[in-house]
C-alpha cells in the first residue's frame, strides 16, 4: 500500500515543507519577511494554483493551531505590567487609529450600499495591521526603540489586544441583523469574567504550579506543562462558548507574569514558527488565481485605497500624541497593511455567513497584496518622509526659541534618556554648558523639572540644529535609540559645523565604519562596550594594575573595536600595545578603615622589603605629597601611589587589601 495515500496529511506536510524551505530561503537573502514567502507558497501550491495540495481541511487543522500558538506568543508579549507603563502610547495612539479607521471604512461601506453589520464587520478587517511582519522588519532593522517604533508597536499590540473583542461580536453581527441586548450584555459578561480569571491566575495560580515545574529541572516538563496550558486553556474558553484563539491568549497574558515567561516564549517558538508558516500557507491556498485575474484592476484600486485611508488615519493618530510630521507618517506609512490577524477574522466571519464568496475574496487578495507591498514601504518611509517634510516646508519649532544662540564652545545632547541624563548630569557638575534636543514631550518635561536646557526638535532638522547653536558648539553627542536619526544627524552636523567634534552611539558594532564616514568621530557600539565592561571587571579581579587595564581599553577602542571585530591590527598597533605593557608600572590604592595600611607609618608598613613595590606619593584631602616621609602615618581614605613591576604591584595590592586583625 502506498504510504503516501494511507496519511495523506504527511504527504501534504511533506510538500509544504518542501517548497516552504527555498522560498523562506530565497526571501531571507533579499531580507524580505518570511510570512510573504508562505503566502505566495499557498498560492502556488494550493488547489487554486498547481494542485500539489487539493484538501484542505486536514492542512486548515494543523493551521487552528498556529494560530492559537501566535495568539499564545503574543499573550506573552503583552506584559500588564509593561502595558500600564505605555498606557498613553498604546490606548491613546491604538485606541483613536482603530476607531478612525473603523468609523471610516464602516461609512465608505455603508454608503457603498453594505448593510451595517457588515459594514462593521468590514472596518474590524480594515483596522488590524501585520504585527509580525512590521515587528520582524523593525527588530532586523534596530529600530525597535526608535521613536516611531515604541509609536508603531505600540499601536500593533492595541490591535492585537481589540482581537479578542473582534471575535467575541462576531457572531452577534452575523446575527440575522438583530443583535439583541441580552447577547451583547452576554458577550461582554463573558470577557469580563475571562479579564478577572485572567488577573487571579496571573497573580496566584499559575506561577506557583510553574515555579514548582521549573525546580524540576526538567525542560521536557516544562514544555509539556505550557503546551497543557495553552492548548487546555483554548478549549475551556471554546467550550463556553469562547473561541479557541481567546483562551490561548488568555493563557498567554497569563504566564507573561511570570518569572519564567522569557524561558516559556523560547521554548514554544519552535513550535509557533511551524504551525503559523503553515497557517500562513493555508491563506495563501484560499485565493482564487482567476478571480484575482479577472478583478484585478478593481483589487489593485481597493488595496491602494486601503493603504492610503490607513496612512491618513494612522499618521493622525500619532501626530496628536507626537508633534513630529516626521516620525507620524514613518509609523503611518508602516501600519498601512491589513494584518494577519484579518484572516483569522474574515474566516470566522465567512464561517458564520457574515460574508459571501466574493466579499472574502477581496478582502482575501487586498490583504495579500497590502502585505506584500510591506517591506517596500518600510523602506521608503524615512526618507519620503524627509523629502515630504522639505517640500511641505513643514518645520519643528524649538520648545523654547533661540535657547541655543546663547551659548558657545557647548556640547549638544541629542535625546534625553538614561545617557543623554548621565551626561547631563556630569556636564552639570563640570559647569560645562550644553544643550539638550529631544523629540518626546514626556522627557522633555521632565528635563524641565530637573531643570535641564532642553529644546523640542528632530536632530535630523538644519533649523533645529541652528537654534541650538551648531556653529559654535564643541561637540554633539548622539544618544538616541534611531540609528536613521543618527545617520542623518550626523551628516548636517558636520555639513554645518565642519569642526565640531561628534560622538555617536549605536548598538551594533557592524555599524561603527559607516558612522565614522558619514563624519562621526568616535563612535561608541554599545554591544562592544559591555564587553569591554566584562574583561576590564575580570582583570580587575586579578589584580591586574589599573592603567594597564586602561592601556588594553584604548587599544581596543583603536580605529573603531577593530580587535573584537575581528579585523587585524597592525603591527604599529601591536608594538604600540607592546609599548604601553612595559610602561604600566604604576598603580593607586584607596586605604579603607579596615586596611591593614590603615594607621601606620610607612616604615612600619614596610611594603618595599615585602613585596617589592614602592609608595612614591600619597594623596591626602586633595594634595599630593610626593615621596614622603617614612615615618608619615598613612590614614583612612588616603590614596598610594605605589610603583614597581607586574608581579610587584600584584603583590603588594594583595597585601594591602589584607583586613587588619
Amino acid at each position: 500500500m502506498n504510504i503516501m495515500s494511507e496519511f495523506p496529511l504527511l504527504r501534504d506536510l511533506i510538500i509544504i515543507l518542501a517548497v516552504t524551505i527555498p522560498i523562506t530561503f530565497i526571501f531571507h537573502k533579499v531580507r524580505l519577511p518570511a510570512i510573504i514567502g508562505y503566502l505566495i507558497t499557498g498560492i502556488v501550491i494550493g488547489p487554486y494554483g498547481i494542485r500539489l495540495i487539493f484538501e484542505l481541511d486536514m492542512v486548515r487543522t494543523l493551521a487552528e493551531i498556529g494560530v492559537v500558538l501566535l495568539l499564545f506568543t503574543v499573550g506573552l508579549e503583552f506584559s500588564l505590567t509593561r502595558m500600564a507603563r505605555n498606557m498613553k502610547i498604546i490606548v491613546g495612539s491604538g485606541g483613536i487609529q482603530i476607531i478612525l479607521t473603523i468609523a471610516g471604512v464602516l461609512i465608505i461601506a455603508y454608503v457603498s450600499g453594505y448593510p451595517l453589520q457588515q459594514s462593521l464587520f468590514f472596518g474590524f478587517l480594515v483596522s488590524l495591521s501585520s504585527t509580525a511582519i512590521v515587528l520582524k522588519m523593525y527588530t532586523d532593522r534596530g529600530e525597535i526603540d526608535s521613536p516611531h517604533g515604541k509609536f508603531s508597536i505600540g499601536i500593533l499590540l492595541f490591535q492585537d489586544l481589540c482581537v479578542v473583542p473582534m471575535i467575541l461580536l462576531i457572531p452577534v453581527l452575523a446575527g440575522a441583523g438583530a443583535a439583541s441586548l441580552k447577547i451583547i450584555t452576554l458577550t461582554l459578561l463573558k470577557a469580563v469574567i475571562a479579564v478577572a480569571v485572567i488577573f487571579f491566575a496571573s497573580r496566584l495560580l499559575v506561577p506557583k504550579l510553574l515555579h514548582h515545574v521549573v525546580r524540576l529541572k526538567s525542560r521536557e516538563s516544562l514544555i509539556l506543562f505550557v503546551i497543557l496550558l495553552c492548548l487546555g486553556t483554548a478549549w475551556l474558553t471554546h467550550y463556553f462558548g469562547l473561541s479557541l484563539a481567546m483562551g490561548a491568549f488568555i493563557a498567554g497574558l497569563i504566564i507573561s507574569e511570570s518569572d519564567y515567561s522569557s524561558q516559556v516564549v523560547v521554548e514554544t517558538l519552535p513550535f509557533r514558527d511551524f504551525f503559523s508558516s503553515i497557517f500562513f500557507i493555508s491563506i495563501g491556498m484560499l485565493l482564487k488565481l482567476y478571480y484575482l485575474s479577472d478583478h484585478f484592476i478593481y483589487l489593485l484600486s481597493l488595496t491602494i485605497g486601503i493603504i492610503l485611508l490607513k496612512i491618513v488615519f494612522t499618521f493622525v493618530s500619532v501626530i496628536l500624541f507626537q508633534k513630529s510630521f516626521r516620525i507620524a507618517f514613518i509609523s503611518a506609512l508602516r501600519l498601512a497593511q491589513i494584518g494577519e490577524f484579518s484572516f483569522l477574522i474574515a474566516e470566522n466571519g465567512f464561517h458564520l455567513q457574515l460574508i459571501g464568496s466574493d466579499d472574502f475574496q477581496t478582502l482575501l487578495i487586498s490583504a495579500i497584496m497590502s502585505m506584500m507591498v510591506t517591506p517596500f514601504l518600510i523602506l521608503l518611509s524615512y526618507g519620503l518622509s524627509l523629502r515630504l517634510q522639505h517640500l511641505l516646508s513643514i518645520s519643528e519649532k524649538a520648545w523654547e526659541e533661540g535657547e541655543g544662540k546663547r551659548l558657545d564652545n557647548h556640547v549638544i545632547i541629542a535625546g534625553y534618556g538614561l545617557n543623554g541624563r548621565n551626561l547631563t548630569q556630569v556636564l552639570k557638575e563640570t559647569r560645562i554648558s550644553y544643550i539638550v534636543i529631544e523629540i518626546n514631550t514626556e522627557r522633555i518635561n521632565a528635563g524641565k523639572a530637573a531643570g535641564v536646557p532642553v529644546m523640542y526638535g528632530d536632530i535630523t532638522s538644519k533649523e533645529i540644529l541652528h537654534k541650538a547653536g551648531i556653529e559654535r558648539a564643541k561637540i554633539i553627542v548622539f544618544a538616541i535609540s534611531d540609528p536613521l536619526s543618527i545617520r542623518r544627524g550626523i551628516h548636517i552636523a558636520r555639513q554645518m559645523n565642519p569642526h565640531i567634534h561628534i560622538i555617536a552611539r549605536t548598538l551594533y558594532a557592524s555599524e561603527v565604519d559607516e558612522l565614522l564616514n558619514l563624519g562621526a568621530n568616535q563612535v561608541i557600539p554599545m554591544d562592544f562596550e559591555t564587553s569591554v565592561e566584562i574583561f576590564s571587571r575580570v582583570l580587575k579581579e586579578y589584580h591586574i594594575p589599573g592603567n594597564m587595564i586602561n592601556q588594553y581599553v584604548d587599544v581596543v577602542r583603536m580605529d573603531g573595536y577593530s580587535m573584537l571585530r575581528g579585523l587585524s591590527l597592525s603591527h604599529e598597533k601591536l608594538r604600540d600595545l607592546y609599548e604601553y605593557l612595559l610602561k604600566t608600572t604604576t598603580e593607586s590604592y584607596l586605604v579603607l578603615e579596615d586596611s591593614s595600611a590603615n594607621k601606620k607609618s610607612l616604615k612600619e608598613l614596610d611594603l618595599r622589603n615585602k613585596t617589592g613595590a614602592v609608595i612614591i606619593a600619597i594623596v591626602r584631602n586633595g594634595e599630593v605629597k610626593v615621596n614622603p616621609d617614612p615615618d608619615l602615618k598613612i590614614e583612612a581614605e588616603n590614596i598610594l601611589i605605589i610603583i614597581g613591576s607586574h608581579a610587584q604591584l600584584d603583590r603588594a595590592l594583595n597585601f594591602l587589601s589584607t583586613k587588619k586583625l
